[in-house]
């Protein structure tokens, strides 16, 4: 997988950053790197674990130097705000750190399972060290994946060329010395440091768990030249929106009902669900499902025992990763069917298709499983709380109440 995402192994020092420290000491990239220097650029950028940013440059300040996103957000108020309310910064919520505080600290290499892309900077996996032995859960570990995590490496900031495409002069005065240009953070192969196991990853039925930017890079879409940030960074919005967000779920499908018949007693009826522009499968990973449903409902609008059927979209795991139930996830343009077929129900009046999204039907699962035997305390706590925030994550896709027709 890395060699055919160009995101190949490299002990040097890689030609992005050759290209930075050729340009007469200055700061400025070049904003066009042909494809092999974004790769090499990426290869060195996304190496773990990455390296603590070391000294701050002569002549920073504070805020400068510092790696919070409050820091990033006194010029980048935009940017901060979105951040806030994106998924990056929960990465280390409370059902991934209810798992985190049962390790030793010295455990670094088993830690790092975890935060090489929840909390990937050298700076967070010492201050979770840091709580491992003190009990202070005030670290920057605690934000999930900041700001720093993909702009900053030994305290350069690095991203792509202004909207209009123009960098800046060099002699122009800005903060922490500006910023290092490339294209490299608008290519998909960015995104693939954490949505995309490499070719010896942890795979179920020959399929790795971790699969997105190839499901993305065999689609129409990459063909297209659409990238993940188009779809996930709309006008470089930092929120990523994905499989936790109603509208961004349904922007990316289409759903369609067909007319209710009755033969006999019987009664049928068909609803389609598909993925007409989601650029991977949906949903790409094993935590969510989608339960398509339809059911005869009464006047009263209950649903009326015996008159409903399912068909789920998911790809099931067991919980303990040792084998794949069933996946009937949708590769891009493929198409999901409900054909309901089953007796009428004497107090039917309607019947009901719907849809619901579970974005974390798996962690639900994990949670419960974990917490039947977890002793009282902090991680116990944590779990609680993830489950709960799991099982609110659910939402209604789609509902549509069809007349039944006259016996």
């Amino acid at each position: 997988m890395l060699a055919e995402t160009g995101l190949r192994k490299s002990s040097g020092w890689g030609l992005g950053y050759l290209l930075i420290s050729t340009l007469a000491g200055c700061l400025w990239a070049s904003p066009v790197l042909a494809e092999n220097q974004v790769a090499d650029f990426l290869q060195q950028h996304w190496q773990r674990p990455l390296l603590p940013q070391g000294d701050r440059p002569e002549g920073y300040s504070d805020v400068e130097a510092s790696l919070s996103p409050e820091a990033c957000g006194t010029c980048h108020a935009e940017q901060l705000a979105d951040w806030s309310s994106s998924m990056h910064s929960k990465a280390m919520g409370p059902g991934l750190m209810g798992q985190l505080v049962t390790m030793a600290p010295h455990a670094r290499s088993e830690q790092q399972a975890c935060l090489s892309c929840h909390a990937p900077l050298a700076e967070q996996a010492d201050s979770l060290v840091d709580e491992l032995k003190t009990g202070d859960g005030s670290g920057l570990h605690r934000q999930g994946l900041v700001c720093a995590a993909c702009h900053v490496r030994r305290h350069k900031r690095f991203g792509p060329a202004r909207k209009d495409g123009s960098v800046p002069a060099i002699d122009q005065k800005l903060p922490h010395d500006g910023w290092v240009v490339t294209n490299a953070f608008q290519d998909s192969r960015f995104c693939a440091a954490c949505h995309q196991f490499d070719e010896s990853g942890f795979a179920l039925n020959g399929k790795l768990l971790e699969n997105t930017y190839e499901e993305w890079r065999q689609s129409r879409y990459a063909d297209a030249g659409v990238s993940c940030q188009q779809c996930h960074m709309p006008g470089r919005r930092h929120q990523w929106r994905g499989i936790h967000d109603p509208e961004m779920v349904r922007s990316g499908v289409s759903i369609e009902v067909t007319d209710i018949t009755q033969a006999g007693t019987e009664l049928r009826g068909q609803m389609a669900m598909t993925n007409t522009g989601i650029g991977h499968r949906f949903p790409t990973y094993v935590t969510p499902q989608v339960v398509m449903q339809g059911y005869q409902q009464s006047a009263a609008g209950e649903l009326l025992p015996g008159t409903d059927s399912y068909f789920v979209v998911a790809r099931r795991v067991a919980l303990d990763l040792s084998a794949e139930i069933f996946d009937t996830r949708l590769a891009p343009d493929q198409t999901a069917r409900l054909d309901y077929q089953l007796p009428r129900h004497p107090m039917a009046k309607m019947l009901v298709f719907r849809i619901w999204v579970e974005p974390d039907t798996f962690y639900q699962q994990f949670f419960t499983s974990r917490l039947q035997h977890a002793p009282p305390g902090p991680a116990t706590d944590m779990l609680q709380s993830a489950l709960q925030a799991a099982a609110e994550s659910r939402f209604t896709l789609f509902e549509q109440r069809l007349a039944l027709p006259y016996e």
